[in-house]
């Protein structure tokens, strides 16, 4: 559903009716989805190498995926959308980090690992709620700020 260059999906105004940004949206989406349920996997899953490190490595690059599509929308919408590029940079930063932290064993790396790789998925979903706590069923009786503040209360 359209109207006037906003394309509404699930509820969601999406501020486009191009067919490309659409599809970036789209890719982003879906990168989105698979680093939200493959982080929350390595989280819960046993620490050490196997499914840990598996949905780990997955996450990562899927939050890849979501850094990359996310420059190239917010490059295409930068006066509505400079705040989420930094967001998205630190929490891509802090999942680098986390990650080399681990795979070169620096000192007191497990500390590290946990602190860049919990900072990147808590930043995430700091930037999704930020973007669209405002269209979302009980996010949208919330003050902005609530955006801001309750993922990393609850992180």
């Amino acid at each position: 559903m359209e109207s006037e260059g906003t394309t509404i999906v699930l509820g969601i105004p999406i501020p486009s009716i191009d067919p490309v940004f659409l599809g970036v949206v789209g890719v982003h989406i879906l990168f989105g989805l698979a680093a939200l349920t493959t982080g929350a996997a390595a989280m819960f899953a046993q620490k050490g190498r196997g499914r840990h490190s598996n949905f780990g490595s997955i996450y990562f690059w899927c939050l890849f995926g979501v850094f990359v599509s996310m420059s190239a929308l917010s490059l295409l919408r930068w006066a509505e959308n400079y705040h989420l590029f930094a967001l998205g940079c630190i929490s891509f930063a802090s999942a680098y980090f986390g990650r080399m932290a681990a795979r070169r064993h620096w000192r007191q790396w497990p500390r590290l690992h946990l602190t860049g790789m919990g900072m990147s998925y808590v930043v995430m979903l700091t930037a999704f709620y930020l973007d669209n706590g405002k269209n979302l069923p009980l996010w949208r009786e919330l003050p902005t700020i609530a955006f801001w503040v309750l993922p990393s209360a609850i992180g």
